[in-house]
């Protein structure tokens, strides 16, 4: 499953944080949270804070990205950036292949069982090492399902709905 944020009422989907500025000339140390990271070439826009911003330049540079964003021209308006996080519109990502689905799309679905019975809604997914898990809440319930295909049955982005096979020991 791709790496974009939890927001689901957002217009926008995160592709990247600020870690910390990079040199003097105001490049910037991305930690990079999708998975095209070609949307950091040079002459792509990224959005702050809802501004659209062009991408001068980048490169990798161990496990994080280095770009240059037009008009951060400076080391101290790079730090000033710190932890913040670079977007697009929902309307850009890009399109994945069937049954893969962004976070964002999964966030507010409910969970029912094969027998019909609701379980809540998603309200926040875990990133784990092998698995992500989702949160599901309702009421002042709370379950853990983790996202494997023994579980997952179905899911209907339209209908808001995610069917699952309850197995031994998960609730």
């Amino acid at each position: 499953m791709p790496k974009t944020n939890n927001a689901v009422d957002s217009e926008f989907v995160s592709v990247g944080r600020i870690l910390a500025p990079w040199g003097t000339k105001g490049d910037l140390k991305i930690e990079v949270m999708t998975d095209f990271p070609e949307r950091f070439a040079s002459g792509r826009k990224v959005y702050l804070d809802n501004e659209p911003l062009t991408i001068e330049r980048s490169h990798l540079h161990k496990d994080s990205l280095i770009v240059k964003l037009a008009t951060i021209d400076s080391r101290e308006a790079a730090e000033k950036l710190r932890g913040r996080l670079l977007e697009i519109p929902q309307a850009e990502v890009c399109p994945l292949p069937e049954g893969e689905y962004y976070r964002f799309e999964l966030i507010g679905l409910e969970v029912q069982t094969t027998e019909g019975e609701s379980l809540g809604e998603i309200a926040e997914i875990l990133v784990t090492g092998s698995n992500d898990v989702f949160v599901v809440r309702k009421d002042a319930n709370e379950v853990l399902i983790p996202a494997i295909d023994d579980v997952i049955k179905f899911v209907d982005i339209e209908k808001r709905r995610i069917t699952i096979e309850l197995i031994n020991g998960l609730l």
